[in-house]
């Protein structure tokens, strides 16, 4: 089983901001790739429940890319507080895992 040092974040945003979020985070080298995903989001938010479509970006990079890929989604994203999820995959196949790595390498 191959583990790596591969990532998956979980992004929500605004659908008519998705695409150039994507875009810039795949530019600048912070993600591999980046799927978009309409959704419809239903959420808790300022004493009221909320019900909105949204973008979720499925956003593929490094463990150590982390850090800098959360700094700049924060810059760009539009949202008071947007959602960051880090998941771990159990196994990601190996030629995938080393296409994602090489493609945020900036050395």
């Amino acid at each position: 089983m191959t583990t790596g040092k591969g990532v998956v974040v979980l992004c929500t945003a605004p659908r008519d901001v998705a695409r150039e979020i994507a875009g810039k985070l795949v530019g600048e080298r912070l993600a591999a790739c980046v799927n978009i995903l309409d959704i419809r989001s239903i959420y808790w938010w300022e004493g009221e429940v909320q019900d909105d479509e949204e973008s979720l970006l499925i956003i593929k990079t490094s463990r150590d890319m982390v850090g800098e890929l959360e700094r700049r989604i924060l810059e760009i994203h539009p949202y008071e507080v947007p959602e960051i999820v880090v998941l771990e995959p159990l196994h990601i196949y190996e030629k995938y895992l080393a296409w994602v790595l090489e493609s945020v390498s900036r050395g």
